[in-house]
């Protein structure tokens, strides 16, 4: 997995939030542990506590925590959230005038959403805390 990709830091910032599931966690602490800018971390955050998996609190003392216990966050969880592909898939609307091209693209684009399908389902087999061993 890349090192730079959003999924990675949320699961990379979620497994240590796993480690103390209580203590509140700000922007520029997780930008700083994760080598990125604490405007990317907070972009990626919103985003998990838009699903549930995250609350923030604001003011001087605010910060972020897990807003489920680290049992009950799969790697799914995140992976949607997130709404990023890790199988890429042809989404043009186009349909080719070729029936052979046509056929092809039906064909792989069928293939890659069942590899997607498959890859979520084995995400969700998985939980933070086991990720992190706890």
């Amino acid at each position: 997995m890349k090192r730079n990709s959003r999924l990675s830091l949320a699961l990379h910032t979620l497994s240590h939030m796993a480690g103390d599931p209580g203590r509140i966690r700000t922007s520029a602490d997780i930008a700083a542990h994760a080598g990125t800018n604490p405007v990317v971390v907070r972009r990626v955050l919103g985003r998990l506590r838009e699903a549930g998996l995250l609350t923030s609190e604001k003011g001087h003392a605010g910060g972020w925590r897990l807003a489920r216990l680290p049992e009950a966050i799969t790697l799914a969880d995140v992976y949607l959230a997130l709404d990023e592909r890790l199988v890429a898939s042809d989404d043009t609307a186009e349909t080719p005038a070729c029936s052979v091209e046509h056929a092809l693209h039906e064909r792989v684009s069928g293939v890659l959403d069942e590899i997607e399908q498959s890859l979520v389902q084995r995400l969700g087999e998985t939980s933070i805390s086991e990720v992190c061993g706890r």
